[in-house]
Order: C-alpha cells, then structure tokens, then sequence
C-alpha cells in the first residue's frame, strides 16, 4: 500500500460552533496502480484529509503514511513521494509553462538529462505545444490547469494527490485529465482524487470513499456499492448514503 489512513481526525473552531470535527477518525488506503476516489459534498471533509496527506496540516489524531513515511514525524520524506494537483493552478504569472516545468523540476531534483525530455513528453501529452512559451498570466484557466497538472507530475512521483482537478475546464481539457489520471494508473503510480462529481468518479476510479460531516460513510469499488445499496448508479448510491443532511467540514 502507498497511502495509508488509521483513523485520522481533525478539529477546527469557530465562534458559531465552538470546536467541531472537520475530519473524524477517517480510515483508508490507496495502492500502486490504483485510482482512489474520494467523494464527497462541497464541505464534506476532502480537502482537509488531502492537506493533511500532503503535510499541509497535522493530524490531530490517527496516522497517515505515504510509501511508508510518517506525514507527523516524517514530512519532508512524505512531501517527496508526491504530486499534488488543486482546482487553483496558483502559477508564476511571468514564467511560461515550460519555464514553470524546468524550475520545479529542478527544485525537485530531477536529473538533468531527464528533465527536458520530461518536459517535452508533458507538454505534448496535455496539448500545451501551443502556449508553452506564452507567460502563464495570458493563459486561460483551463490552459493553467494543464500547466499545474503538467507541474505535479514533471519529476515522475509515485504518488499523485488530486483536489478537484477538472473545476473550471471546458469538456475536452477535462478528457486530457481523464486520459493522464488512467496513464498514471498504468504506470503503476498511487493515485488518490478527489471530486464532488459523480460520472468522473464513475469512469475514473477503481475504488471510492464516500466521505461527509467527516466521516467515511461507505467505501468499495462501484460495482461492489451497486450491491450494497440496491442502486443502479453512483449518483443514487451517493444520495443514499449522504442523503440531505448538510455537511460541516472543508
């Protein structure tokens, strides 16, 4: 297993609720080869759980390892097993793509005489050629998308973290997404994605957690799910299991 989750909680405060559960005693594992979805409602606890995979946040209970690092003792050795990929590209407005690629490349410690035939090979698989010398600040959102995607994966990382990848791309942008989520796979890399969007879910994953108010209500492959709840798609299976109850995490 390369991602694995023991009972990982979290807790934030506010004034309306005091001290609440943003992620409570979540269990999971994600392995080589395998497209793990996490889903849930705008809320419902992902985007945590992935900060604290990355080692943006500290777990305030449980465990969670990546390729066998420890995120709370271990980080530095964490943050080098992955790529993470958000809905905000966040780039250098006055690099362009290629520029964007060489420098975290180099950052990441890529060897030399592999990094420009990287760059190329990631350029021409998500259809940059056109706009990988223009500066990002003149890129649409969706060609900013494909830069930060193209940036999380440069240094060929076994573990690849998407938060809501697809948010804002037009429909054959997000089939370019599709396509390099399944060609990770291939590759026998850990791939953990995170949506709100059921049919992407569907198409894309191997196995999904469905996760709301924190907690990991359901979790198996589609087919095994469709059983379990007597649906016929993941959208029914998901209403099912969440219902309307609003969430409360992030």
């Amino acid at each position: 297993m390369t991602i694995v989750a023991q009972g990982v909680k979290k807790w934030f405060y506010d004034r309306k609720r005091g001290e609440f559960p943003a992620v409570d005693d979540v269990t999971f594992d994600c392995k080589k080869g395998e497209i793990f979805g996490l889903l849930g409602p705008n809320g419902a606890g992902k985007t945590t759980t992935l900060m604290m995979i990355t080692t943006i946040l500290k777990p305030d209970g449980g465990k969670v390892e990546v390729n066998g690092f420890d995120v709370a003792t271990n980080p530095e050795s964490v943050r080098a097993q992955f790529g993470f990929v958000s809905s905000d590209a966040a780039l250098y407005d006055l690099l362009t793509p290629r520029e964007t690629l060489a420098f975290v490349g180099k950052l990441s410690k890529c060897p030399k005489e592999k990094l420009s035939p990287r760059i190329d090979e990631l350029i021409k698989l998500l259809d940059m050629t056109s706009f990988a010398d223009t500066r990002c600040q003149a890129l649409s959102t969706g060609m900013k998308q494909r830069v930060a995607i193209a940036r999380a994966l440069v240094h060929d990382p076994p573990v690849v973290i998407m938060d809501e990848p697809t948010s804002g791309l037009d429909v054959p942008t997000m089939q370019s997404v599709y396509q390099l989520v399944r060609q990770c796979r291939e590759m026998g890399k850990c791939v953990l994605f995170s949506t709100h969007i059921m049919s992407e879910a569907e198409k894309l994953c191997d196995r999904i957690g469905i996760i709301n108010k924190g907690k990991l209500l359901a979790m198996g492959t589609v087919a095994e799910l469709k059983q379990q709840y007597s649906k016929p798609d993941l959208e029914e299976i998901f209403l099912a299991v969440v219902g309307g109850n609003e969430s409360n995490g992030s």
